[in-house]
């Protein structure tokens, strides 16, 4: 059936966080692939330990922190080359659906939001260059409970501010681990397989899996 309200995560899902070294893969070099594999694994690993530890800092710290190690483990890549990777990052490249499947959504009259590890600012930038800033209702960061995903108090922003139960809610994820903290707080979750991944936790399984966002919007 559909939902009322659709919330999205940003990273990998709607924006592509491999997008800032291509723009920069022949100064990088042929190990450009691995580069951003280990700053996207390292970003993420930060935000679950620092929420473990109660030791908060946005992710735009978490972001050049994750950097700073790629450039470590990968010695052949430039270090010159960091603020131009920051940068980049600001300004994702969306996935090519992504505009047409919101609207598509939007227009059926659907509440949409994104729910996300990212820190406000960096939210809006890529909301502002995907030109996306007339289609979401909310964008919530975990800003404000200084905890990153799966923290049980990321997803209740959206329940909380929204006032809905967390069954009405569709949640969309290319993040598995992220698709099963959701779902364990109850959002109906789809995780868009967009690399073709194994499946994992399997006592917390997905109500749907999609090859992108492209079908989401015509399901019944």
């Amino acid at each position: 059936m559909r939902h009322s309200a659709y919330v999205f995560d940003a990273y990998g899902t709607l924006f592509d966080v491999h997008a800032a070294v291509r723009r920069h893969a022949e100064k990088i070099g042929p190990e450009g692939t691995l580069f951003s594999e280990i700053w996207r694994a390292k970003q993420l690993e930060y935000s679950w330990v620092r929420s473990l530890m109660g030791a908060y800092v946005d992710f735009w710290q978490l972001t050049q922190q994750a950097l700073d190690f790629a450039f470590h483990k990968v010695p052949s890549a430039d270090p010159s080359l960091r603020a131009a990777l920051l940068d980049a990052y600001w300004n994702l490249d969306c996935y090519p659906e992504v505009p047409t499947v919101l609207k598509a959504l939007k227009a059926d009259g659907a509440r949409l939001a994104i729910l996300s590890n990212g820190s406000p600012g960096m939210l809006e930038a890529a909301v502002k260059s995907a030109a996306l800033e007339n289609v979401f209702d909310a964008v919530f960061s975990v800003d404000p409970v200084q905890r990153f995903k799966t923290d049980p108090a990321v997803y209740e922003l959206v329940t909380t501010n929204w006032r809905l139960y967390p069954e009405s809610v569709s949640f969309q994820s290319s993040n598995r681990w992220d698709v099963a903290g959701a779902g364990k707080f109850g959002f109906r979750t789809v995780w868009i397989n967009r690399s073709g991944q194994p499946d994992e936790y399997a006592d917390f399984p997905p109500g749907l899996i999609l090859p992108s966002l492209e079908s989401l919007k015509t399901l019944p």
